[in-house]
């Protein structure tokens, strides 16, 4: 057998070469395992994405009860209308809900950061998706944004299709998936109001006011549906689910409106 020198501590031995060999691989073996909670440790400290903190408390075993909706200070909860028990709570880190929009299946809230998000209504099991509202922050700190009134509004019955509607534009999402599917934007120097607005048989109607003192009533409310803004003559892109399923990821479509002239 041969025989190598190598050097251990500054000091010169000899060893068999299998021996070294031995030393060379231990060494990585033995930091690998000292390492390996360390890294799980670390994988269950990640934070919850967006800030998210879901509790389920209690399920219902058929399936069949609807909870009611409600928010309490920081959290959105749902609850049994029977007993009054919550059934699941929704909280996000430095958030409160200031809007809360009840759907078939899905719990929409509007958060202090500009954040909306979909919940799944009946158990709480998930929430299906986050949108941003450009610069919703500042603007629902501000007393013009009402206290959120009127920002979070369903385009159709069923509500398959969400608008939120702020004073530079109604962006309107599908609640299947939150893929965005139209946005309008106000009429250069208009203005909408959420808080402004009512329903009128399928159509939403919004207010539009203008800072210009000649600017027609006419011009200063609009009417959207699920399709988008209500105009002769249109050509709507269609909101469902690509190859028909009745939940899932979806491809992004979006249909840019021109505001009125």
């Amino acid at each position: 057998m041969s025989v190598v020198p190598f050097e251990v501590s500054g000091t010169r031995f000899g060893r068999p070469v299998r021996a070294r060999r031995g030393s060379r691989f231990a060494l990585p073996v033995a930091l690998g395992l000292l390492a390996l909670p360390l890294i799980t440790a670390a994988h269950h400290a990640r934070p919850a994405p967006y800030g998210d903190h879901l509790t389920v408390h209690a399920r219902v075993d058929d399936g069949t009860a609807t909870p009611e909706l409600r928010t309490q200070g920081r959290v959105v909860q749902a609850y049994d209308r029977a007993s009054g028990r919550p059934r699941w709570t929704y909280s996000r880190e430095g958030a409160r809900p200031l809007a809360l929009l009840p759907a078939p299946g899905h719990a929409v809230a509007l958060w202090s950061d500009g954040m909306v998000t979909d919940t799944a209504r009946a158990d709480g099991s998930a929430v299906r998706w986050h949108r941003a509202i450009p610069a919703g922050a500042s603007w629902l700190r501000s007393p013009d944004a009402r206290g959120a009134a009127g920002v979070l509004q369903p385009l159709d019955p069923r509500g398959r299709m969400l608008a939120v509607v702020t004073p530079q534009r109604v962006a309107a999402y599908r609640s299947a998936d939150g893929d965005l599917r139209w946005v309008l934007p106000a009429r250069r120097g208009c203005a909408f109001e959420p808080a402004r607005s009512m329903r009128h048989g399928e159509a939403l109607m919004i207010a539009q006011p203008c800072g210009d003192a000649t600017t027609p009533w006419t011009s200063q409310l609009i009417a959207v549906d699920e399709l988008g803004r209500i105009v002769p003559r249109r050509k709507p892109l269609g909101n469902e689910l690509p190859g028909g399923a009745p939940d899932g990821p979806g491809t992004r479509a979006e249909q840019e409106l021109a505001p009125p002239r």
